[in-house]
């Protein structure tokens, strides 16, 4: 038994040495020592690192890598951009701060000036655009149908901290953006291409319905039309109804977080399908989702972790879902949602544990709480490579996940 206790020790110890020779220090908590005051450090250190990384045009430094000897990728993404700001004006919504509100107003006006436009000449269709000159990718101009609902999200967000930043027309145009996208059964074009022709589902999103349908929901708590609400029904419905004879569906975090929102007001939709189907669909989602722990018991370092590789964004992401899903199913589904609980504050642990702690880039986070050892089961040398990599997203999901996770379980607490 000593024997088993000094090797795990051994495992932290160098597990921390790795991430420190890169640039990162990290703490090494476990579950059940989670306490209030490490969990708001996490959230605040997060959210003033975004800040500072929000130029004063409001672009952000949207990947760097602790290693210098990795290539940074210059790419852009603005889906991304819409995310962070949408964690970013949540933050100040709980914790009003003054340097983290400036740079949320830096971030919409950069999003509207440099991306927001009408589709096809038609002043009552606005679109999130992906132009090349800011994405630097070689791909044509496109509307993502993500980034418009991400942009809608986020804009809403911006609205609850300062009023009348964007017009209800602008808000609206976005919202019609994405009923126009959507066909009758409810699923969506993914892109907007006008080289392509316009509407153009050669691809499909994971993540874009969710995405779409938070947004239309959150515009009908601002905008209580019943066009919103019915769009986002449809979408959720849809999902639920195509995955509904299947075993295994993605961990599609959105759609959790859209379902949060729309079950409260569903009866007062159309109700495309029982809301019995719309709570079985998250169901399923949730136990995707908890059915994927870290992979080998030894490895302290991703403890908690809900992907089998320490990779800290998908835990996140799966976290915000699966917290969502908790509001709902905790009178719907008590066993599920103990369940949930039980993998939160591990996984919570688990961000805190990746969290950088000191140095320049202290409240970041990396993609991966640590590069995998040679002998490990998913061992890979790029995902090594870009271990140390850190993304606006990374951070963006951590802190919506730490967010949640002080509101339901530490609500009050200093």
């Amino acid at each position: 038994m000593r024997k088993i206790i000094l090797l795990l020790t051994v495992i932290v110890f160098c597990t921390a040495l790795n991430l420190n020779q890169a640039g990162v220090s990290i703490a090494a908590k476990p579950a059940d020592e989670i306490r209030a005051p490490e969990l708001k450090n996490a959230i605040h250190s997060a959210a003033l690192y975004l800040a500072k990384i929000c130029d004063k045009n409001g672009k952000f430094t949207y990947r760097i890598n602790l290693n210098p000897k990795v290539n940074v990728n210059p790419k852009y993404n603005m889906l991304r951009h819409a995310g962070t700001l949408y964690a970013m004006a949540t933050y100040v919504q709980k914790y009003p701060h003054t340097e983290v509100h400036a740079a949320c107003n830096r971030a919409a006006h950069f999003l509207k000036e440099k991306s927001l436009a009408p589709v096809d000449k038609r002043a009552d269709l606005l679109a999130v655009w992906s132009y090349p000159e800011i994405t630097r990718r070689n791909a044509p101009v496109q509307a993502k149908l993500g980034g418009t609902g991400l942009g809608l999200v986020a804009l809403l967000s911006l609205e609850k901290i300062s009023p009348g930043t964007t017009s209800r027309d602008v808000l609206r145009g976005m919202g019609r953006f994405i009923l126009y996208m959507q066909k009758q059964d409810g699923s969506f074009y993914s892109k907007y291409i006008p080289q392509k022709g316009g509407r153009d589902d050669s691809w499909t999103s994971l993540y874009y319905p969710g995405e779409a349908a938070l947004g239309l929901l959150m515009l009908y708590e601002y905008d209580p039309s019943p066009l919103w609400l019915e769009g986002a029904a449809k979408a959720i419905s849809f999902l639920a109804q195509s995955r509904k004879n299947k075993t295994t569906v993605p961990a599609d975090h959105w759609a959790l977080l859209a379902t949060a929102r729309l079950l409260p007001v569903y009866g007062l939709s159309s109700q495309p399908v029982p809301r019995t189907d719309i709570l079985r669909h998250a169901e399923k989602i949730c136990k995707t989702i908890l059915a994927n722990p870290a992979g080998v018991l030894s490895d302290t370092a991703a403890a908690g972790a809900l992907t089998r590789d320490g990779s800290v964004c998908p835990t996140a992401t799966r976290l915000e879902g699966i917290l969502a899903a908790f509001t709902f199913l905790q009178s719907n589904n008590p066993p599920l949602s103990a369940q949930i609980s039980s993998a939160a504050h591990d996984g919570i642990a688990f961000l805190i544990r990746a969290q950088i702690l000191s140095g320049q880039h202290a409240g970041a986070f990396p993609r991966a709480v640590r590069p995998l050892p040679s002998g490990h089961p998913r061992f890979d040398a790029s995902f090594n490579r870009r271990a140390t990599e850190i993304r606006i997203d990374y951070i963006q999901h951590a802190l919506s996940a730490l967010m949640q996770y002080k509101e339901l379980f530490l609500k009050g607490k200093p």
